[in-house]
């Protein structure tokens, strides 16, 4: 049973540390606001919640562990775990999380890591444009100045969503984190802040200004948006058919420089977070595992890739709410 006291105290730890203290102009999408509630509206939310995302069962050496799909932009209304979902979670005594955000170490790590990654200079036209947009989005540069153009292009797409309500401060994945904390759980990363901002960054600095470039204009034309609108509402809604052909409509593969770092992204991470997850549960862990959605996706996806290492793989079909 999760212990709805302390989860409340971390909700609010968690809401203050994400919440965008600068003041925005009127004209800019309001701050994330703080998660405020108490004991008994963190039951009845949990009571009301239904089920989003996709939820894998997965069985090997007589114990069962679990997928789960996450999204990392959310709306509010979208926080709270379904039934299917929380059976899993509570049936789980270790949740395995790409990064665990509550971890001080993972955070002090993951600014070293950013702020020790040596970045590309751009050529002027583009960090003009970068510095334009971020004021689009009503973000200052002087806080994406210190990163590496990859991880300014990262954040600059997950704050293209904030007009329609999506929000990287609800984020599943630290929802989660919330939780497993809450409930004692094990909580643990399945990677290192080291190799997720490795991964970010591109081979030289003729492939940094050109997936800059490309990145760019389609934040600009707002294409990049409306994935990331369609993808939340294809999470929304666990249409994981529609999932599977992501690639078909995302219009993120139009060069073989986007389709060389999707793949870095996705498939090449992969196979290392499925033999972590093993190993958890060969342990003797019956373990929840929650990462990105489209790293379930197709024969490079986690699902295969456990049946592949001789679990049983069964998806857990949600009932409508």
């Amino acid at each position: 049973m999760l212990k709805t006291t302390r989860l409340y105290v971390l909700v609010i730890l968690w809401a203050w540390m994400c919440a965008v203290s600068a003041a925005q102009p009127p004209t800019c999408p309001a701050a994330p606001e703080p998660l405020q509630l108490s004991p008994e509206q963190v039951r009845v939310a949990l009571l009301q919640a239904h089920d989003q995302g996709f939820l894998w069962r997965i069985r090997k050496d007589q114990h069962s562990s679990y997928l789960y799909g996450t999204i990392h932009v959310a709306k509010k209304e979208w926080i709270f775990p379904g039934p299917n979902v929380m059976r899993a979670l509570k049936a789980s005594d270790t949740l395995a999380l790409e990064l665990d955000m509550l971890d001080p170490d993972i955070q002090r790590r993951l600014g070293a890591s950013a702020a020790a990654a040596k970045g590309s200079v751009l050529p002027e036209p583009l960090a003009q444009r970068m510095v334009a947009l971020a004021a689009s989005l009503c973000v200052p540069y002087e806080s994406l100045a210190t990163f590496i153009p990859e991880l300014q292009i990262a954040t600059l797409t997950l704050l293209s969503g904030r007009r329609d309500g999506l929000e990287s401060a609800y984020a599943l994945d630290s929802i989660l984190a919330v939780m497993g904390h809450g409930a004692s759980k094990a909580v643990v990363s399945l990677e290192t802040p080291e190799l997720q901002i490795q991964a970010l960054q591109m081979g030289d600095a003729q492939q940094t200004a050109a997936f800059v470039q490309e990145s760019l204009d389609e934040l600009e034309s707002d294409s990049t948006r409306l994935s990331l609108v369609q993808l939340a509402q294809v999470w929304a809604q666990s249409d994981y058919e529609k999932l599977a052909h992501f690639y078909a409509w995302c219009e993120c593969q139009g060069s073989e420089l986007e389709r060389h770092y999707m793949k870095r992204l996705l498939d090449d991470r992969n196979p290392e977070l499925a033999q972590k997850v093993d190993a958890l549960h060969r342990s003797g862990k019956q373990v929840f595992a929650a990462v990105g959605s489209l790293h379930m996706v197709g024969p490079t996806g986690l699902p295969a890739l456990m049946e592949k290492l001789g679990y049983q793989v069964e998806q857990v079909s949600f009932t409508a709410p």
